[in-house]
């Protein structure tokens, strides 16, 4: 019992939240395309992206614990990881266990839903189970695929795979709103990148903070944050998403205030993390304002 407790560290259960947020969003897809869905397979598809989301989660602070980069790394209230690992070492092997169970269990999910609905959710399966291992010791050694493999993973494939789940088919729908989370994803995990510049570079991970500087990376920020509520809007515009979905774009109101931190405190840490917080805020309630308006019918 003792070493579960521990391992809710490696699991990093608070931020486990934006899993149901973004699957939330394939179910409005789902809703708003056919109607009535299957409830069970509703649960069956959120239980797999949770796996999903823990696994990272274990390989991250596993390949961080062991490469050195715990010991280097200046923890924030959003970054840095969990600190579990650094304080008693002998829970990476449980950790390591976990990750591949959780693994297991988000694959064994997919072959459910190929079994049930035919192979072509298959490659999207194979990618995400892929990213889930890669991400910590290959991808973030590119600071292209560093920058949109979360937003990748949370985005298309986990709306568009929980929409095919529960729909048995691929819509133009499912993958517009997919983006507003791939923008985002991808810029909760740039902006935590920024405390863990120096840290970073000396493993030899190449992102965006690294490479090009804090304040430019800033700017690439903004520029993601744009794209996500520009997404939403065209998606209204050209009928692939309910008017009614503009109520994501209330949440503007929290991210311009987190982009325009996030450029003059760029290179302030301390002075960056309120942003940081606004950050989390935009990336759980932009889907499910955007879910909400799509299951409104």
């Amino acid at each position: 019992m003792n070493k579960f407790k521990l391992l809710l560290g490696p699991m990093r259960v608070p931020f486990l939240i934006l899993t149901p947020a973004c699957v939330l969003l394939g179910l409005g897809t789902a809703v708003w395309t056919i109607g009535q869905v299957n409830g069970w397979h509703f649960v069956l598809a959120l239980v797999g992206a949770i796996s999903a989301h823990v696994s990272v989660n274990a390989f991250n602070e596993v390949f961080d614990f062991n490469s050195g980069l715990d010991a280097r790394t200046q923890r924030t209230p959003f970054s840095g990881g969990s600190g579990t690992l650094p304080a008693r070492a002998e829970m990476a092997r449980p950790t390591l266990v976990m990750a591949w169970v959780t693994l297991g269990i988000t694959a064994f999910s997919g072959l459910y839903f190929v079994i049930l609905r035919g192979p072509a959710i298959l490659p999207l399966g194979l990618v995400g189970l892929l990213l889930l291992y890669a991400y910590t010791p290959w991808l973030t050694r590119n600071p292209l695929l560093c920058l949109v493999a979360p937003g990748l993973g949370f985005g298309p494939l986990m709306v568009m795979s929980a929409h095919f789940a529960l729909t048995g088919a691929y819509s133009w729908t499912a993958f517009v709103a997919s983006l507003v989370p791939f923008f985002l994803v991808s810029d909760l995990l740039l902006l935590n990148q920024f405390p863990d510049v120096e840290a970073d570079r000396s493993i030899g991970r190449r992102h965006i903070p690294i490479l090009f500087g804090r304040r430019t990376a800033s700017l690439v920020y903004n520029l993601f944050l744009l794209l996500a509520y520009l997404t939403i809007i065209l998606g209204v515009i050209f009928g692939l998403l309910p008017a009614i979905s503009l109520i994501g774009l209330l949440t503007a109101v929290i991210a311009i205030p987190a982009g325009l931190r996030a450029f003059r405190h760029a290179e302030n840490i301390p002075g960056l993390i309120p942003a940081m917080g606004m950050n989390v805020l935009v990336n759980l309630l932009t889907p499910v304002l955007v879910g909400i308006g799509l299951l409104i019918r």
